[in-house]
Formats: structure tokens, C-alpha cells, sequence
């Protein structure tokens, strides 16, 4: 693999280059089943421009976390153009990086791009348990006769059979999602968006403990109002304070072995959207590698 410089890469910082990096930063903008707004093909090299206006320090934890983290940013290259072929793509690409024991967090692209993301984890771990943040279910078989569509990606996820999924956010799916939900609510939790004011986040202990955990995240899982930026916006969604505590809880209760934040498509002239998802990639690798033993 062929990587950015560090000045052009996520976060844009000066360092020695002799110093090991944790972390391998995938930009795949995978752009094959969108269904309303298009554009997800340039969210990664919009939030990796964004992330070099992030301050780099952090106050909460005190520190500057990509001193200790390390990160690497790969150069972008082309993503095969059938979606099948571009998934087992992303599979190999980060088989690579868990086989140097490196931690990858891939920026999408549509959704779609997740059972390919998470195939080698799959492989490698007994189970495996994703933390999504969505505004939808993903729960579809198949959308507009694709079965690899951004609205299946964790239907595509769950044909794994030592994965199970834990959803915060969700307030938009179809019937035949809600049956499908009903029949395997031993494999999928949801924290549905319009109970957020009541949820009890005590629960996570018994969710993630000790569990191997994936975080997928949509960006449309953010509320409209500060997240427009996305193909398919719904009202009702949560907001940057809802996020952080839920996020952050896991990284102190588990292993976070993965990520990928996905469905940003930027709109000319509004950064403050891709600046919104280049802090959030950067808090999610903060607080993993903050609370990692």
C-alpha cells in the first residue's frame, strides 16, 4: 500500500516518520447503489481535508491522542467497478493492515461498503459485535434488486454468523425490516431515535463487556439539522452529545478492533459538515486507543 504524506494525510501533522503508526486511515468512496442524493464518492478526501483544521488536542482527555496513536493515511486509488469486486477489494485491504496488527478505519463511500469492511475481523475473531449508528435499519434483503445495496449493508453483515449488532438512532425502516428485526432480536439490539430521551445507557455493560466490537457509523444517523450533508437525511436523529457518551463508554468496556464512518457527501461551500465527521474519526480513535489495555 501506498500512503499520503503526513502533512497531506488525516490530520494534516508534522511528525517523525520513523514513529510506528497504530493506526491505517482507508479512504473508500464507494459510490455504486445510492438512491436519493448522490455524492458519497467524495466524502473521504473532504474529511481528511477537514481534519486538518481539527485541533489537534483534546480537552477532555488532556492530551494530544495522535501523538501516542500514530495514524497513516493510504493514498486514494481506484475501487474496482463492480460493487462485489470492490468489496472483496476493502477485505483485502484490511486483512493487510490487521496482519501488521494495525488498526484500520475506512472513510466511505455509501454504506455498502461495511460486510466487506468487516469480512476479515469476521475471519479472525469467534464474535464479533457492531456498534451502528444509523438513521436506517439496513435491514433490506435487497434495494432496487441489488443485495449489496447501502440499504442492506447490515442485513449483508448479519449473514455472518458470529455477528450480532447493537443500533442507536434508528427511526426509518420498511415492514419486511421490522419483521426480520422481530424474528432476530437475539442477534440485533435497537435504540430506536425516538426513545432517546429515555434511554438507559447503564445497559451497555451487559451489550458490550469484554465483547470485540466494530463501529460502523452513518453519518445520517446524525440529526438533519447538523448533518445534511448525506443521501438519504431524516429528522428526528441525535446530536453530538448523544453520540460521545455511547461511544466512549464502549471503548472504556470493550475491544474496539475497527471502524468506518460512511455517507458523507459534502455540500460546496457548507465544511462545517465534513469538519463534523473528521472530529468524530478523530474522538472514536481517541477514546479507543485512550482505554485500550
Amino acid at each position: 500500500m501506498e500512503y499520503l504524506s503526513q502533512e497531506k494525510g488525516f490530520l494534516g501533522y508534522e511528525t517523525n516518520e520513523n514513529k510506528e503508526s497504530k493506526v491505517i486511515i482507508v479512504p473508500f468512496g464507494l459510490e455504486k447503489t445510492v438512491s436519493y442524493g448522490s455524492g458519497t464518492k467524495n466524502g473521504p478526501k473532504e474529511i481528511i481535508r477537514a481534519s486538518h483544521q481539527v485541533e489537534l488536542f483534546d480537552e477532555e482527555l488532556n492530551k494530544e491522542p495522535y501523538k501516542e496513536i500514530g495514524i497513516k493515511t493510504v493514498k486514494p486509488f481506484a475501487i474496482k467497478k463492480k460493487i462485489g469486486d470492490a468489496l472483496d477489494q476493502l477485505s483485502a485491504i484490511n486483512e493487510k493492515i490487521l496482519s501488521k496488527n494495525k488498526f484500520p478505519m475506512v472513510f466511505g463511500g455509501e454504506h455498502s461498503i461495511t460486510p466487506g469492511s468487516i469480512k476479515p475481523f469476521v475471519k479472525r475473531y469467534d464474535q464479533i459485535t457492531l456498534l451502528h449508528f444509523d438513521a436506517h435499519a439496513d435491514l433490506r434483503e435487497s434495494y432496487q434488486g441489488e443485495k449489496f445495496s447501502h440499504a442492506s449493508a447490515i442485513k449483508r453483515c448479519l449473514d455472518f454468523k458470529n455477528v450480532n449488532v447493537v443500533s442507536f438512532g434508528i427511526r426509518n425502516l420498511s415492514q419486511p425490516e421490522m419483521k426480520f428485526y422481530n424474528n432476530n432480536r437475539n442477534r440485533i439490539e435497537i435504540f430506536w431515535g425516538k426513545d432517546k430521551k429515555c434511554w438507559d445507557l447503564a445497559i451497555l455493560d451487559k451489550l458490550f463487556r469484554d465483547k470485540t466490537v466494530y463501529i460502523t457509523f452513518d453519518v445520517d444517523g446524525f440529526d438533519a439539522s447538523i448533518m445534511p450533508a448525506t443521501g438519504t437525511p431524516e429528522p428526528g436523529g441525535l446530536l453530538w452529545e448523544d453520540v460521545l457518551p455511547i461511544i466512549k463508554e464502549v471503548c472504556k468496556i470493550s475491544n474496539i478492533v475497527g471502524a468506518d464512518i460512511n455517507e458523507l457527501a459534502p455540500i460546496k461551500n457548507f465544511d462545517s459538515y465534513n469538519f463534523l465527521v473528521a472530529k468524530l474519526a478523530y474522538k472514536i480513535l481517541a477514546y479507543t486507543f485512550e482505554f485500550k489495555n
